[in-house]
């Protein structure tokens, strides 16, 4: 029974680092994540800090891996199971601008934070990012092809141009919330993605 304990005792130090982490990277970015000074916000050694996770690296991507479970489970998760393209697509713009006007971090969308930061780089971190990223543009494709299949969205259409198009309509929630004071960020967003869509807005 120790040895259980031991291990969740463990396990949810682990849990408040990385929340501790995904808040910090949030308002300063992921390069403000460091050992140091998440054990000065918990209240821990370093030596507790670093024991869970053995490099800064290793810290940011455990942070990374957080941020992305957190967008599947808010964004993905709940519209996977409906019909396959333009039906699942609006849905998933829906919860898309959901979370990223309330996120659950003070900073905003961490998931556009953490591109940001290491779109020009190489190494570990930029490259984890490029494959969740790749994989959630993978998944707009693939609806956006079945929905043109479909007759849903017109022939022709230029599906990388969608894709294009409602990212940076999503990436845009957290400067107009944050730091133009725009209230309705949410709703011009989710506008602007069924415009690039060709569907009539909803009221």
């Amino acid at each position: 029974m120790a040895g259980r304990a031991s291990a969740q005792a463990a396990l949810e130090t682990r849990r408040s680092v990385l929340g501790a982490a995904a808040e910090l990277a949030s308002v300063e970015g992921l390069d403000s994540v460091t050992i140091g000074r998440l054990a000065d916000r918990l209240g821990m050694s370093k030596a507790g800090v670093i024991g869970q996770f053995r490099s800064k690296e290793k810290l940011q991507l455990e942070t990374v891996e957080l941020v992305m479970d957190a967008f599947r489970t808010q964004v993905w998760e709940p519209v996977r199971h409906l019909d396959p393209g333009l039906p699942r697509l609006l849905a998933a713009c829906a919860a898309w601008v959901r979370y990223g006007a309330d996120p659950g971090y003070s900073g905003g969308c961490l998931l556009t934070q953490v591109t940001y930061d290491y779109d020009g780089r190489t190494g570990a971190v930029h490259d984890r990012i490029a494959e969740g990223r790749g994989r959630w543009r993978d998944t707009l494709r693939r609806d956006i092809e079945t929905a043109v299949a479909a007759g849903d969205l017109p022939p022709g259409t230029d599906t990388a141009q969608v894709v294009y198009g409602l990212e940076s309509l999503a990436a845009g929630i957290t400067p107009a919330r944050l730091l133009h004071g725009d209230s309705r960020a949410e709703d011009w967003a989710l506008r602007g993605m069924r415009a690039v869509l060709g569907v009539p807005a909803t009221d």
